[in-house]
């Protein structure tokens, strides 16, 4: 026979499976080390946002002088260029302009009696300027029978390509096929804020470009153009020469002609050819007749 156990066993009651052991103290070591992990932990978490940002190619610099920034304003300082003396005029080519903040409000039926056709109109920079004269110097010229238009400075060392020419086509530097549009232009040159070529290797800055001229065909549909001088484009992305079937080139050269061009391109499509033209400094050629132009309009 199987001997019963008596009603007393081994085992703990309910009650005392339920209370807790006491936890020891900490001491103040320990207390300070949880407390510097909180703080950590919180510190994290308020900077995801900020990685997040940056990851998109946004930036928290913001130009300095950016009125001081427009198409060809740092060349002076680097290639010492000539007067501008300007060239004759040739049979096939269509004088025009190019204005930025620094113009203020501008005369745009003077510029045409005067025999302008053309005005390209500096929108941004970076991805925080806009220009506070844009609508005057943009519509203005539109209005005046002009076919306009916009150029976005680079900052590369500021926010990436795709970046810059997200912010670029939301902020004026759109097109639209109304035959008076011109294609947006990115603005290439020596660096207004610090090392010429932005801290950059050749095959970063060529990236970059790159990045930037794919954004801006994705959102406008249209090849981005580009203005540069022969002699950033060497220093600066080795002489590059794989752009030059789709974007229209810009070159600045103050004298009686464009010079040598960057690698690729065979010719130029405009020539900044003076700064120092009348009424608003700087002075351009089309590389072709009314039509063309018009035909580049037309996209």
């Amino acid at each position: 026979m199987v001997a019963l156990r008596s009603g007393r066993t081994g085992r703990r009651s309910p009650t005392a499976l339920r209370t807790p052991s006491p936890l020891a103290p900490l001491s103040p070591l320990a207390s300070l080390s949880l407390l510097l992990a909180a703080l950590l932990s919180a510190l994290c978490l308020l900077a995801l946002p900020a990685a997040a940002h940056a990851a998109a190619g946004g930036s928290a610099k913001r130009p300095s002088h950016p009125e001081r920034d427009w198409l060809g304003s740092t060349l002076r300082d680097h290639e010492h260029p000539g007067p501008g003396t300007p060239p004759p005029p040739l049979a096939a080519s269509v004088e025009g302009v190019d204005v930025s903040s620094h113009n203020g409000n501008v005369a745009w039926s003077s510029l045409r009696d005067s025999g302008n056709r053309f005005a390209y109109v500096k929108a941004t920079e970076g991805t925080s300027y806009t220009n506070p004269y844009f609508t005057q110097q943009y519509t203005g010229s539109y209005d005046a029978g002009m076919i306009r238009g916009a150029y976005h400075f680079a900052l590369p060392d500021n926010s990436s390509g795709a970046a810059q020419a997200g912010y670029f086509a939301s902020h004026g530097g759109g097109w639209s096929r109304d035959g008076k549009t011109l294609p947006g232009v990115l603005d290439m040159e020596y660096n207004p804020y610090g090392p010429t070529c932005y801290g950059m290797s050749a095959s970063a800055l060529v990236r970059w470009i790159g990045d930037f001229f794919a954004t801006y065909k994705a959102r406008t549909g249209r090849d981005a153009g580009i203005y540069t001088s022969t002699g950033w484009w060497k220093q600066c992305t080795g002489n590059y020469g794989g752009f030059a079937s789709a974007h229209p080139l810009w070159v600045p050269r103050y004298g009686s002609s464009a010079g040598e061009l960057p690698a690729g391109w065979d010719y130029y499509t405009f020539w900044q050819y003076t700064d120092t033209g009348p009424s608003v400094g700087d002075h351009n050629r089309f590389n072709g007749a009314y039509s063309r132009l018009q035909a580049l309009a037309d996209g």
